[in-house]
């Protein structure tokens, strides 16, 4: 794989910069913080990724999560090209949609109504609204460096890509809007007490991403998601828990099913569409009832529960109720853990490296301005693996990962890191 060219995603860059600002449509696809040439991808099959020229790459990145049976899995497909010529768009009512909602339903307790939604920010922000309206408080919580979307509330001290380009604000974003969120370190429940004691009575919600996928990747603290269910039981405010990236994937029934903590509103979105660009937002029925057009909240979206992301969507989650599904993504995880970890070890790095069922997170220590990192990930490039162009992103693996590509995998950690220490 070394020494591959890139000579159509660099003409395809030099064009899209031309009618695309920055030549990307979401920032970290810009290859900013890493540095060098952004690859543009035309194929996708199973674990594995070909770019413009047909260079080979294992995947890692999975479309930021939603392809957890791998691309392009043939029943997803199937029942994509099935349902195809029945329509693209109906902007209307149809039948796959009242389907994934009944299976949502049913696999996360918590949700007793749900609403569909075309993105993971559509449905944070609009969580966010049905809060303020369900409980007539103003302000909410969310955590530092935690991302939530792009909506102006949820963009004050944000995670992941405004970590990784290194903007300490949003320009855009007013002060009468950022004064509405309140603002604490994650897993730090005795900070979130005092700013409850302080400001209680007119906080709505928090937001909180029980496993902080977009800092990298950070486990609750025991005791700190129950501890601000408790909070919001005492000052009668929303507990949402935005699961858009851990929904699913780490459990299936989510985070709250592997940590035993309800939330009054789920943020859904990645894997309900098996790739296409879907989200949703459940909970509890007395909560819902609030939003239009059974009440005064309202919320929209002309091609929610697209018939086509429904469909794939709905496949996804038949092919995760199998057996066996989430331990075999958590021996994947496993898998690949004891090969950063031995191989770093092998070379003298120093390595932190956490994961939970398909999702995963890594570190390199004394890195604090990611330079390591940045040789790192070109260096898995060079060896044919893709994984996130940014430190501060978490990883992912599907249950096209099995122990061929795992294989593959170690072997290419241990030329990056050999290389890389060769050259310091």
């Amino acid at each position: 794989m070394a020494n591959q060219t890139l000579v159509k995603s660099q003409s395809l860059m030099q064009r899209a910069q031309v009618v695309i600002p920055g030549g990307v449509n979401s920032p970290v696809r810009a290859f900013k913080s890493v540095g060098g040439q952004p690859i543009f991808f035309k194929r996708g099959a199973g674990a594995y990724m070909f770019d413009a020229d047909d260079n080979k790459y294992i995947d890692y990145v999975g479309s930021w999560g939603p392809l957890i049976l791998g691309h392009s899995h043939p029943q997803v497909v199937q029942a994509i090209l099935k349902a195809v010529p029945n329509g693209l768009s109906f902007g209307a009512p149809t039948p796959a949609e009242v389907e994934i909602a009944e299976l949502i339903t049913k696999l996360v307790p918590s949700i007793e109504l749900v609403r569909m939604t075309s993105s993971g920010t559509e449905a944070t922000m609009s969580a966010i609204r049905l809060a303020r309206g369900f409980t007539g408080k103003r302000k909410i919580v969310k955590f530092d460096s935690c991302y939530h979307g792009h909506s102006d509330s949820l963009l004050v001290k944000a995670g992941s890509g405004i970590l990784t380009l290194g903007i300490a604000g949003c320009a855009g974003v007013t002060d009468d809007t950022a004064q509405q969120t309140l603002v604490v370190p994650y897993n730090d429940l005795i900070a979130t007490q005092e700013l409850f004691a302080t400001y209680g009575k007119d906080i709505a919600a928090i937001i909180v991403e029980p496993i902080a996928a977009n800092t990298n990747m950070i486990l609750p603290k025991p005791g700190f998601l129950a501890g601000l269910r408790a909070l919001c039981d005492q000052y009668h405010s929303v507990l949402i828990f935005d699961e858009v990236i851990t929904g699913f994937r780490v459990a299936l029934g989510g985070a709250q099913e592997l940590y035993d903590i309800k939330a009054d509103i789920t943020c859904l979105g990645k894997i309900i569409g098996g790739g296409m660009p879907v989200g949703a937002f459940g909970g509890r029925k007395d909560i819902f009832q609030h939003l239009a057009p059974l009440g005064p909240v309202y919320q929209a979206g002309t091609l929610s529960g697209n018939p086509i992301a429904m469909t794939a969507g709905l496949e996804t989650l038949k092919e995760l109720q199998k057996a066996g599904v989430y331990s075999q993504l958590n021996n994947a995880s496993r898998q690949l853990k004891q090969s950063f970890v031995s191989s770093a070890k092998e070379h003298d790095i120093e390595i932190e490296f956490n994961y939970v069922g398909g999702l995963f997170g890594f570190a390199f220590l004394n890195d604090p301005e990611q330079k390591f990192f940045n040789k790192f990930f070109h260096a898995m490039l060079e060896n044919g693996v893709y994984l996130a162009p940014s430190a501060f992103e978490a990883g992912f693996v599907s249950l096209a990962h099995d122990v061929k590509v795992l294989k593959e995998t170690s072997e290419a950690l241990h030329n990056s890191f050999a290389e890389l220490v060769c050259c310091v």
